[in-house]
């Protein structure tokens, strides 16, 4: 699932016209930036959840062809990351799935982070997989740490240590953590600390570059990483 609901403020007067996910970083959409990633890791349907001027991403959608796009229709009222999940539960299915967040994204180095993140999940100890970024390799980041993370990859609230690791807007979740939860908006923190409580949050740090675009400012410095990614032959 890529969340693609969000209203955008921050990133106004470009949102005025158009939804956040559509905004172009080096000439590809953002929400191209995620649906390409999943792709790459061989996923071959997405739910895309919509809110602010759906029009505009239900028609660029539906020129994919891989993955197939589910939309879940978010119109009547935004509900938030993990109300989202919760209304769109029945396209996900029953098996851990990936969610994105469709304002970031990381260019790869070697093995791709989503084929990682897969092969680091494991159901019997976890009930989420994070993946992190440090802050060395983040473009964009304005903020301090998200997490702390153990020799086993375990996962505590880091209440920005610079020492810790940000969430990088993507992870792998059970899907019976939403099972039978009211259709309302929700936080997905609310999850992460109930799976923090219950020693089932894990994190993974990726391998590459990490970018997030939340201003018109952060444009510029999105598209130079992206050129020296691209300079590298990445």
């Amino acid at each position: 699932m890529v969340l693609a609901a969000g209203l955008g403020k921050r990133m106004r007067p470009i949102t005025d016209i158009m939804p956040k996910p559509l905004v172009s970083i080096a000439g590809k959409p953002m929400l191209d930036w995620s649906l390409d990633l999943l792709e790459k890791a061989g996923v071959r349907k997405a739910v895309v959840n919509v809110h602010y001027l759906p029009d505009q991403i239900v028609a660029h959608v539906a020129q994919r062809t891989m993955p197939s796009i589910v939309i879940s229709d978010e119109q009547d009222g935004l509900l938030d990351s993990a109300g989202g999940v919760v209304k769109a539960l029945p396209e996900l299915g029953d098996e851990p799935f990936y969610l994105l967040n469709a304002d970031t994204f990381w260019i790869d180095r070697d093995i791709p982070n989503l084929d990682a993140l897969a092969l680091a999940w494991d159901a019997a100890r976890m009930d989420i997989l994070l993946m992190l970024s440090d802050l060395e390799s983040a473009t964009g980041h304005s903020g301090g740490s998200d997490f702390l993370i153990d020799a086993d990859g375990r996962l505590s609230r880091s209440r920005q240590d610079p020492s810790g690791v940000i969430y990088a807007g993507a992870a792998i979740m059970n899907p019976r953590l939403f099972a039978g939860k009211e259709v309302a908006p929700a936080s997905l923190n609310r999850y992460f600390d109930e799976a923090i409580a219950a020693g089932r949050l894990f994190g993974m740090t990726l391998v590459g570059d990490w970018i997030t675009v939340g201003t018109p400012d952060a444009i510029a410095p999105a598209e130079a990483a992206v050129a020296r990614a691209r300079a590298e032959g990445r």
